[in-house]
């Protein structure tokens, strides 16, 4: 059903509760962690560096609550509790599985809550994105075309994609940012031609047609998401581009054309990739039988798999698994890592909580329904981080091909970890724009 763009209405009730509920929703957050890192301490015992990463996270978590709560008090009281939640749970699975990395995670964490806190406590960020999107989108495509020629992979390996620009020892991936930059310039463009919009389909209705006008924008994105696919070989970020683009059109008309039109042209851009790129075949042909080639190129999930079923109901216990079986699992295939260790229990409060993002988020736009650009800012935002979560977490457990996408706010990645919190930040900007 179409969401009503210009019809105003009164916030959901109870959406901003009191300071004192924000404070122990955070303090359960810090709980959790403080508990996980007591339990490594006392498997690496004699560690002093272990606590290094939790007092840098607790640190930015009271400092960002303090700071919030002075300048944002009319905010959502459950996205930046979740958020911390999450940011702590994958510092403390990276310090498990890599801690050589979670350092590098832990220094990454205050750029991000920095990002976080400015585009939420400053209303300027909402104003930049839409009156500066034609420039901002210009810088972003540069970047990823600066990728293409001079672009690098931290890793080192030759054949991995170089999706990354590396100055001074340190990596961005542009694609990243173009994410919410291109969400900001859908949700702005759909916001403008809501009304032209909503009148083409109409006389596509009638005539069974739709419109070219209508159609344009759908093909544009289409071709960039298989640019990106053609260039840098990077399947995930394509896919889950168009897929927001989509779902934030349909959200604009309504139009239930538009999905199945989309749902045809990702068919037919995987058909199509499947037999031009190497990567794409593997990918698949690892998805549909990973046990042909258990110990070469399916490796990786099939030591997935296992580790999901050692995980069991109550999972093996904190640092009592052996997750390095999984190659790389600090990165793409870190829930399969939380998932042996901590077990089925442990997967369904991780999911929850991408749930209560998902929740909170589309509550936001409800809240912001008298404003079409807000609105369609925090839906497009919201489904960036839930479906990208969700993308990966049903890749690795093989419900869909690997996409190589990071599980936002867990996985290893200074520029997956900037942006997401760059995100949270505008949704906190937008939950306290009403007040």
């Amino acid at each position: 059903m179409r969401v009503d763009l210009t019809q105003s209405t009164a916030p959901p009730s109870g959406l901003h509760s009191g300071k004192g509920f924000r404070w122990a929703l955070l303090a359960l957050a810090c709980g959790f962690v403080l508990a996980g890192y007591t339990t490594l301490a006392l498997l690496r015992p004699g560690d002093p560096a272990l606590w290094s990463g939790f007092c840098l996270w607790l640190l930015c978590a009271a400092g960002g609550a303090f700071l919030l709560e002075l300048k944002l008090p009319a905010r959502d009281p459950y996205l930046y509790p979740a958020v911390m939640l999450l940011s702590g749970w994958g510092l403390l699975a990276i310090e498990r599985l890599a801690p050589a990395f979670a350092e590098r995670q832990a220094i990454w964490l205050v750029p991000a809550m920095a990002s976080m806190l400015l585009a939420a406590i400053f209303p300027q960020a909402l104003r930049w994105l839409r009156g500066y999107r034609y420039v901002l989108l210009t810088l972003a495509l540069a970047l990823l075309l600066a990728t293409i020629a001079v672009g690098t992979n931290p890793s080192g390996f030759e054949a991995a994609p170089r999706l990354w620009l590396g100055l001074g020892g340190i990596y961005f991936q542009p694609a990243e940012a173009m994410k919410v930059i291109l969400v900001a310039f859908f949700a702005s463009y759909l916001a403008e031609q809501s009304a032209t919009m909503r009148a083409l389909l109409g006389k596509a209705r009638a005539g069974m047609n739709l419109s070219p006008r209508l159609l344009g924008p759908i093909l544009l994105m289409w071709l960039l998401a298989l640019l990106i696919l053609l260039w840098q070989r990077d399947l995930g970020t394509a896919m889950l581009i168009f897929i927001v683009f989509m779902l934030l059109l349909y959200v604009a008309s309504g139009d239930w054309r538009i999905i199945a039109a989309a749902v045809m042209l990702v068919l037919l851009a995987a058909f199509a990739a499947y037999f031009l790129f190497d990567l794409v075949q593997l990918r698949v042909d690892i998805w549909v039988d990973p046990w042909a080639d258990a110990d070469g190129r399916a490796y990786q999930i099939v030591q997935s798999l296992m580790a999901f079923a050692a995980g069991g109901i109550f999972g093996s216990g904190l640092g009592m698994g052996a997750p390095g079986y999984i190659p790389v699992a600090h990165s793409d295939f870190i829930f399969a890592a939380i998932a042996e260790e901590w077990g089925l229990l442990g997967i369904i409060t991780l999911v929850s909580c991408y749930g209560l993002l998902a929740w909170r988020g589309f509550a936001i736009a409800l809240q912001r329904a008298g404003s079409a650009f807000g609105q369609l800012l925090a839906v497009g935002l919201t489904l960036m981080l839930v479906a990208q979560a969700l993308m990966i977490m049903a890749g690795v457990l093989k419900l869909l091909p690997l996409t190589g996408l990071t599980l936002p706010f867990i996985s290893y990645g200074g520029s997956s970890l900037l942006v997401s919190f760059f995100m949270v930040g505008i949704l906190l900007r937008l939950s306290a724009s009403e007040r």
